[in-house]
């Protein structure tokens, strides 16, 4: 008999050979961290029924959270919200002990200095205890698509935060120098164009143009593409641009708001810049 522990590992109930590589390349690997084990029982039983997810192990708390996403390789790691309360380095300490996951809060009852914060340090996705099950599962293969999950009062709480930032005026010494290419894609964003469509629009690549992204997200300090537009929009970089010489270009609400149904983003703003 296995004694009790209040923090534990479980593999899953049955492994996939790992010859059949064709077959689990496209299964979404899902951890999940919950103190609770009707929700843990319960979210397993909705992933059961689809074939392209699959729980690799299970834990109730940070501790064994940060030691299970190095032991369990996933895709997206689900976490209770509660679990991060009195913690200050947990969600970084999750994002260098496994830099590739994809990390989806479930919250009791979200507050706007926690949501913002919560993005800020790279959150893909926060959610309602009470979510649906076919909303869970979409939410899940949207962000392990490499979309962000946001419903529209976060989107406004973030919108917030970045002008409140924005009152503080950054000197013209300190803001990083773009170049004229990089300065052309930003544009393309904040007019929700796809990697493909922009590379298409400049004569090039999307390989180049997600290198162009992973370079332009570091000089700015943002994660993805959504930081990047409101960054835009507060810093008007867009108008900087060449490619805005010929005609009015303006961070729409559209842009960041429009599209988003069952609560997520618009791909447009969300695409991954990964691969």
């Amino acid at each position: 008999m296995v004694p009790a522990k209040s923090n534990f590992f479980e593999e899953p109930e049955s492994e996939q050979p790992e010859a059949d590589t064709a077959a689990t390349h496209a299964v979404i690997r899902v951890l999940l961290a919950d103190s609770q084990a009707i929700y843990r029982v319960g979210m397993r039983k909705i992933f059961a029924l689809e074939d392209d997810i699959r729980v690799v192990s299970q834990v109730d708390s940070i501790a064994g959270l940060h030691e299970a996403v190095e032991r369990f390789p996933c895709d997206i790691v689900m976490l209770e919200g509660n679990l991060l309360s009195g913690t200050t380095d947990a969600i970084p300490e999750i994002v260098r002990r496994a830099p590739n996951v994809k990390i989806i809060i479930q919250t009791m009852a979200s507050d706007e200095s926690n949501t913002v914060e919560l993005y800020r340090r790279g959150v893909r996705g926060i959610i309602p205890r009470s979510i649906s099950p076919d909303l869970l599962v979409k939410c899940v293969r949207k962000i392990a698509a490499g979309e962000t999950w946001i419903d529209n009062q976060s989107v406004n709480w973030v919108i917030e935060a970045y002008r409140s930032q924005a009152m503080n005026p950054t000197s013209s010494r300190t803001q990083p120098r773009l170049s004229p290419k990089e300065l052309a894609i930003i544009t393309c964003i904040t007019q929700g164009k796809r990697n493909k469509e922009i590379a298409y629009q400049l004569g090039t690549t999307e390989q180049v143009i997600k290198n162009y992204l992973r370079k332009v997200y570091d000089k700015l300090g943002v994660s993805d593409r959504l930081e990047l537009a409101l960054y835009c929009l507060h810093h008007e970089l867009h108008k900087s641009s060449p490619e805005a010489a010929g005609g009015s270009t303006t961070i729409t609400s559209e842009a960041l708001e429009g599209g988003k149904t069952n609560g997520h983003a618009p791909a447009s703003l969300t695409e991954d810049v990964s691969h």
